[in-house]
């Protein structure tokens, strides 16, 4: 036995040959998204024994690999999962952000002018076509505040859009996923071309949510999203979905098909876009539709109660310029009950006290027999409340009424007193004479104390006792803070009814709802109201004018303007935070990319290295077979 120069350089070349289609590949590859490089492991052949000595034989490549770093591979899809949710809020908050600055400027514009309009109500309270344009200009408003609604509404409906997609493509992605499972499960070996298809797949699922990756011994992966969503299963693909809101329809919410079984999936421990996409729906937009309807209710409730305090150019007290705030159609969506309650309660919610809003929602929970609980969603404050006949009242400003049916315990319902409002108000006045520019006239009798002082909040000349606006008409009333009593007289001076008590500082009485402020000594004091109209009084006009510096929102710590500013400053602080969050995620990101290429990518100056290194190899042993052929040529001529 000999050495086989021919047999070793054989394998030289092939070996080599196959150095330079890995190198070549690489080359080619060196744009393609989601390659990884490839490396061929090169092994001796068994040698061969020839006398004392061990002779080799050649060389083979036993394995072409790819070259893959599995915690740079996590590393960068935790760094997509964070890039991809920072870019999709500061995106949606950017276009929200746009929204108010630009359409939402009519907003306060048409408040001031609505404010402007009554300034000249008061300036000429007789003058019907300045009545007129008053009357336009709350439209106007009303118009306005609706088309803001319908934008809110509009964003929630792409945002829904959106998720819906997402899913649809996750879902794609799961079953490309199965089948590239299957096919590692019954192929012989890596192939790497799948391999790197399998990690794009991946890739790209982590920009949708947070991924988490499980090796299995048969060479397929099983997923995870956000760590309790079971996706991947082998080669069984499971499916994600979206499904009516609960309790609100409109708000669909997430669910993970598996088999014959369907799960609801918190959104928020998933990540990435539809974590984002979520957060951005349930924690800027519905707030954002609720502080706006509380600017509504603030608008309607405010005018329509300054109305009640003065007389129009009839003669009449004034009758809603709005439509009333418990109206069923500024009362959509205020109460919704969850599909897993076991009892049949309808609920209703009731504005007592439009100034006690904050534009909250609210988690409303039938805990025990006879023990209610609400809960403040975003201060997390819980109030326990106490059933009155059918009512429960919050404290809040608003009174939640058990319309039909009975709770059972664990029975749950969300409460948004202030949702639906702006998209239903609207001007319901259409006589601009209507207008209550007028206004009673208060005297407090020479002989008070001065420890005690009163202020109209509305009248009602529908109930019985009224006295009535014709000239000449009065009523007052003789009221002792010491005994918390009352007793009112016409304007002849008799009496109108015995004295009769009251409780807190509000007296409600033959048409006539007024506050009481009593401050150092108790006695009784008297306070006339003269009812007669005057064509020109605009002491109500002065006074509705004066409200666009008045506190009245919130607790008496906002304007009407206030909320909806506030709002629009909230978006604008969340985009610039959200600007700021994308910036590290993205340099995040970049850092766990540029790892990923430092050692899976094609570094082209290595490969022309290689290249050359190879060709050369090739070359060489190429040589040893020319020199094995004159070997053989001359031992053929020397034996002839």
């Amino acid at each position: 036995m000999a050495i086989d120069l021919l047999s070793i350089a054989r394998t030289g070349v092939m070996a080599s040959q196959s150095q330079l289609g890995v190198t070549g590949n690489n080359i080619a590859n060196a744009n393609t998204e989601g390659y990884n490089r490839q490396t061929a492991t090169q092994a001796t052949l068994q040698s061969q024994s020839l006398g004392d000595s061990f002779y080799g034989t050649g060389t083979y490549v036993s394995d072409v690999k790819r070259v893959y770093n599995e915690f740079a591979a996590r590393e960068l899809r935790i760094g997509q999962t964070s890039m991809s949710a920072a870019e999709t809020t500061y995106s949606k908050l950017s276009e929200l952000d746009e929204l108010y600055s630009q359409i939402g400027s009519m907003v306060p514009n048409s408040i001031n002018d609505f404010f402007a309009s009554l300034n000249s109500v008061a300036d000429l309270p007789s003058d019907l076509g300045i009545r007129s344009n008053s009357l336009s200009s709350a439209e106007q408003m009303a118009i306005n505040i609706n088309q803001m609604q319908s934008q809110l509404d509009n964003q929630v409906k792409q945002t829904n859009s959106q998720i819906e997609s997402v899913t649809t493509r996750v879902n794609e992605i799961s079953k490309e996923l199965a089948n590239i499972n299957l096919e590692l499960m019954k192929g012989q070996g890596d192939n790497n071309e799948i391999l790197d298809k399998q990690d794009a797949l991946i890739l790209e699922l982590s920009e949708y949510a947070q991924v988490n990756v499980i090796p299995l011994d048969t060479g397929a992966k099983s997923i995870m999203l956000g760590g309790s969503v079971m996706l991947v299963s082998g080669e069984v693909a499971m499916s994600i979905g979206v499904s009516a809101g609960d309790p609100f329809p409109n708000e669909p919410k997430l669910t993970a098909s598996i088999s014959n079984k369907t799960l609801n999936v918190d959104p928020s421990k998933l990540g990435g876009q539809l974590g984002a996409l979520f957060a951005y729906r349930d924690d800027t937009l519905i707030p954002a539709s609720n502080e706006l309807g509380q600017l509504a209710l603030g608008v309607a409730d405010t005018f329509n109660e300054m109305q009640s305090s003065g007389f129009d150019l009839n003669g009449d007290v004034g009758s809603d310029i709005f439509r009333d705030i418990n109206n069923p159609l500024m009362a959509t969506g205020r109460a919704g009950g969850y599909s897993t309650n076991t009892g049949n309660a309808a609920m209703s919610v009731n504005i007592d006290d439009v100034g006690a809003l904050s534009g909250s929602s609210y988690e409303l929970s039938f805990t025990t027999a006879g023990d209610f609980e609400l809960t403040d969603t975003q201060t997390g404050s819980v109030t326990t409340l106490t059933q009155t006949g059918s009512q429960l009242v919050s404290g809040e400003g608003f009174t939640i009424n058990i319309a039909s049916g009975a709770m059972d315990v664990g029975d749950k319902f969300e409460i948004r007193p202030t949702a639906g409002a702006a998209a239903g108000l609207k001007v319901i006045m259409t006589d601009p004479k209507g207008i209550a520019a007028a206004g009673p006239t208060l005297t407090s009798a020479t002989t008070n104390s001065g420890n005690t002082s009163v202020s109209l909040n509305s009248m009602d000349s529908s109930v019985t006792g009224f006295q009535g606006t014709a000239t000449g008409s009065s009523i007052t009333f003789t009221i002792d803070t010491a005994a918390n009593t009352y007793q009112a007289f016409d304007s002849a001076g008799a009496s109108l009814g015995p004295s009769t008590s009251y409780t807190g500082n509000n007296i409600n009485a033959f048409g006539m709802d007024f506050d009481i402020t009593s401050s150092g000594t108790a006695t009784a004091d008297s306070f006339t109201f003269d009812l007669a109209f005057a064509e020109g009084n605009n002491s109500n006009a002065v006074e509705m004018a004066k409200l666009s510096d008045v506190k009245l929102m919130n607790n008496g710590t906002g304007t009407l303007t206030s909320v909806f500013e506030n709002t629009k400053l909230d978006i604008g602080s969340q985009t610039k935070a959200a600007e700021v969050r994308m910036d590290s995620a993205s340099a995040i990101y970049q850092q766990a990319y540029d790892r990923v290429q430092s050692e899976s990518g094609v570094n082209l100056d290595e490969e022309a290295a290689n290249l050359l290194r190879f060709q050369q190899s090739y070359q060489a042993a190429a040589r040893i077979m020319s020199t094995a052929q004159t070997i053989f040529d001359t031992l053929l001529s020397s034996v002839r």
